[in-house]
């Protein structure tokens, strides 16, 4: 059954959402589906409020939410390219209840400082470093999403005694020449061109916004909306340096031996920017990793089918 959990995240503001318990290749485990009512959905308004800020020794300040008990195990949520912290709204409800989340706005997004440099992968881990520092916290399971799952690489890569589990999903492992283009699922939005033809300032309701925020599955509209207007207000010279910077995936590969912890992989097999080719590299740079395809969703699963992804990531993060 889902219970009801008050999240004291700050003094003025106190947000109630129902965390449910935990309910292919090398298949993951997977919680037997619940028969119980889905979880209420979390009041956007109430999150937002909730957002805190760190100041971080390399200066960047850093937003970010701290929800769920403060002695509990901790799981740190990396956001995608282009989104925030509150990307994670949809799959929350479902997360083991028993766990503290810290949901970071990476630099360059949300209400986190945007400097004009550096984007690349190995600085995004180091802001998140110095978050769990700065927040006294020695360790965590480590669970990133598209873009956020490249930085949870590096992050496990370079700072093993911090990382106990790792999630990545919708990711890649870069380029490998046993890699071929195949079939279903094989990536078809060109984001890149896309991308360089923007302006600012962006208008978050143009075709490409909304082409950008279009899922495989249905999305509450209002949380896309949102979504969509934190985005257009990135700098564009932001969009651009974190696409050289942080999606250039040049050395994925190489480096992919040097992590060490446990390992899930979750795709949806209907993802149109991580596609089959992205897929096989990292499942074939990760061969000890768990892997969960979901084949009727696309590059963002936990929004379409939160549930789904909760009962395979609850169970591997409570080993």
């Amino acid at each position: 059954m889902p219970l009801r959990l008050a999240l004291p995240l700050v003094a003025s503001a106190c947000l109630f959402l129902s965390l449910s318990a935990p309910a292919e290749s090398r298949p993951a485990a997977e919680a037997s589906p619940s028969s119980s009512p889905a979880p209420a959905k979390i009041d956007l308004d109430a999150f937002d409020a909730t957002r805190q800020f760190a100041e971080l020794p390399n200066g960047i300040r850093m937003a970010y939410w701290d929800v769920g008990p403060r002695n509990a195990p901790v799981v740190l949520l990396i956001h995608g390219y282009t989104s925030n912290g509150r990307g994670w709204v949809q799959l929350l409800p479902y997360l083991d209840n028993t766990k503290r989340y810290v949901i970071p706005d990476l630099r360059g997004h949300g209400q986190t400082s945007k400097p004009d440099c550096c984007y690349d992968r190995f600085t995004f881990a180091y802001d998140l470093r110095l978050l769990l520092d700065t927040l006294k916290i020695a360790q965590a399971d480590i669970y990133g999403t598209s873009l956020g799952s490249i930085i949870a690489q590096a992050f496990a890569e370079f700072s093993p005694q911090y990382t106990r589990r790792l999630v990545l999903q919708s990711s890649t492992g870069g380029s490998r020449p046993d890699c071929t283009a195949g079939g279903g699922g094989e990536a078809s939005f060109d984001f890149r061109a896309a991308i360089v033809q923007l302006k600012d300032p962006i208008d978050p309701n143009s075709k490409f916004m909304i082409d950008w925020y279009t899922s495989t599955a249905p999305v509450d509209e209002d949380f896309l909306r949102r979504m969509r207007n934190d985005a257009a207000g990135m700098p564009v010279h932001v969009w651009l340096t974190i696409l050289e910077q942080g999606l250039g995936n040049r050395d994925l590969q190489t480096m992919l031996p040097r992590i060490k912890a446990p390992t899930l992989l979750v795709f949806g097999a209907l993802d149109n920017l991580m596609g089959e080719k992205e897929r096989c590299s990292l499942i074939k740079g990760l061969p000890q990793a768990q892997v969960k395809i979901f084949p009727n969703l696309g590059h963002n699963p936990y929004w379409e089918d939160p549930e789904a992804v909760a009962a395979v990531v609850n169970p591997f993060l409570k080993d």
